[in-house]
């Protein structure tokens, strides 16, 4: 009895594993090309239900198209009903592994068969490069997948007769609600819905258990899978919060009806109704009551993802919201909200530079806004560090839906050197003294609104691509203008016109204004790249001369 229960779970570690490397190979084989298909398809909760049920099914990996979602919502390319029709077709689209399980491993037994694929999986996973190594991780897994099964239903094989359905809860009310935890505790200890259909099967056909059991259990297994998507989310960005607690009540919700239904599906595909085969029963009611679930809750996406948005209201700084530890699973979508988060920043800044040069702000409200920049900026940076390293110092290329492609090879520094020119940007903007010397003399408030008058252009916009060559323009004009400033001015305090101490402060007044306009545009510079913007180089006269000329 010992030995054949840890063959067993053997079987589940083998099963798990494939369904690891699986995963892993599909995702590196078309990861790009499902983000293409789930931003592009998914313009309704329905047509997003349909896109996340095929994503899924393809990667066959509920959790991987959940966070893509997550991704979308927080760089505003999807709406949250948008994102919960992704998460609701997930559902169903996890539900293809049990068919592939019953059909391939049960019904055609190719447990043995794959042995071979194995092999030829590793080696092209240890010889092969690109393409062919991930093609060569996903063979192999595929091919795990089916020996973990035949191990599984070998050792379960030997519990025939030794165990019977008389030795679990009976079926009955408080039995089947027993049933339904033990199948959740199975998939909070696997972590895999998937790897608990598996056994259910196998205990099926070794008669183990009966069809009205095994259907208990799987409902238990979709109910555990809430907790592995609540812990995913802590933590987590809005979008996920939101997100994770979607899938608790749907799931909740599906599998209150799946119980209901347990009695009337048993007469339809039993040996009164249609007699189906017992294990195809039980993949059949697992998808039925995943459709019937979503087929159900679609028409009421937008009033439940206002009771979820009532639920989790935004916590912390509203910059920052789309950034969440669950995005560094995916460095693309990590990349995307990084991204997404300094364009947020910058056009809070340039705002608050626009109201400052233009309006006249008043510097309390402007500390107050600084330091919520200065704390975005430090949470982005610290985001930006922990992205993982398969994407050595550069951002991929965007898919076309979220914006224009950055170019291959494009480095990641440019989202850093626009951080950091932001950064400097922020100190400029704690700089009340020379501020208020502006509007005290004509030719500064003018070259100030210019400047102001721009910053309000690029929030406007959203566009650093065009605004580039703008602020590009202002800078030199305004470098100009600082030498005959200076000349004049001198002039002025030489011909006893102006006082040496408020012309020092108009000086510096004027510098000021160069070098905001200098790191205005700088920002925007390299911000355009991460658009996918392609610059000219800039004179390397001319920015040896803005640093040297630092105020």
């Amino acid at each position: 009895m010992v030995t054949t229960a840890l063959n067993a779970l053997g079987g589940i570690g083998l099963f798990l594993f494939g369904m690891i490397w699986l995963t892993d190979g599909l995702q590196a084989l078309a990861g790009r090309r499902m983000r293409e298909a789930l931003a592009r398809f998914t313009n309704t909760p329905l047509s997003g239900a349909a896109t996340g049920a095929a994503v899924t099914a393809l990667i066959q990996s509920s959790s991987a198209t959940t966070v893509m979602a997550v991704g979308f919502v927080g760089a505003g390319l999807l709406t949250f009903p948008q994102a919960l029709g992704v998460v609701f077709g997930a559902n169903i689209g996890t539900t293809m592994t049990g068919w592939i399980a019953a059909i391939l491993g049960f019904k055609l037994d190719l447990g043995q068969v794959t042995l071979p694929l194995v092999f030829l999986g590793a080696m092209a996973h240890l010889f092969g490069n690109g393409r062919l190594a991930r093609a060569g991780t996903m063979l192999a897994g595929f091919s795990l997948i089916f020996l973990g099964i035949d191990v599984l239903k070998t050792s379960l094989a030997g519990l025939e007769g030794v165990l019977t359905p008389s030795d679990f809860p009976a079926d009955d009310v408080i039995g089947r609600l027993q049933l339904v935890g033990i199948g959740a505790a199975i998939t909070l200890v696997t972590q895999s819905s998937s790897a608990g259909v598996a056994t259910a099967l196998a205990l099926i056909g070794a008669g183990v258990i009966s069809l009205p059991q095994g259907m208990a259990l799987v409902i238990g297994m979709d109910v555990g899978t809430t907790g592995t998507a609540a812990l995913a989310t802590l933590g987590g960005s809005t979008a996920a919060r939101r997100t994770g607690l979607s899938h608790v009540i749907y799931n909740l919700l599906t599998a209150a009806m799946a119980f209901a239904l347990l009695g009337p599906f048993q007469r339809v595909i039993g040996p009164e109704g249609l007699n189906f085969d017992s294990q195809i029963a039980l993949v059949t009611f697992h998808s039925g009551f995943n459709i019937l679930g979503v087929v159900l809750i679609l028409p009421f996406t937008r009033a439940f993802a206002r009771l979820v948005t009532v639920l989790v209201p935004d916590r912390g700084l509203g910059l920052t919201r789309r950034l969440g530890k669950e995005l560094l699973r995916d460095p693309q979508l990590a990349a995307g909200a990084a991204v997404a988060t300094l364009d947020a920043i910058v056009a809070a800044q340039f705002s608050l530079l626009s109201g400052c040069l233009c309006e006249g702000e008043g510097p309390r409200a402007r500390r107050e806004a600084l330091k919520e920049i200065d704390v975005a900026l430090s949470e982005l940076q610290r985001f930006v560090a922990q992205i993982p390293a398969q994407i050595p110092a550069q951002i991929p290329a965007q898919i076309p839906a979220m914006g224009p492609d950055i170019p291959d090879g494009q480095p990641l520094a440019s989202l850093l050197h626009a951080a950091d020119h932001a950064r400097r940007l922020h100190v400029r903007l704690t700089e009340e003294a020379r501020i208020e010397a502006l509007p005290g003399d004509r030719r500064l408030l003018r070259y100030g609104r210019m400047l102001g008058g721009l910053a309000q252009q690029a929030v406007a916009t959203e566009d650093p691509i065009l605004m580039e060559p703008r602020f590009n323009k202002a800078r030199r004009i305004l470098r100009l203008h600082r030498e005959s400033y200076r000349s004049s001015l001198l002039a002025d305090v030489a011909a006893r016109r102006a006082a040496p101490d408020l012309a020092a402060v108009r000086l510096d007044a004027m510098r000021w204004l160069h070098r905001v306009s200098y790191h205005l545009w700088r920002i925007e510079l390299h911000r355009a790249k991460t658009h996918g913007g392609h610059q000219p180089v800039p004179q390397r006269l001319e920015t040896a001369m803005d640093v040297l000329e630092d105020g």
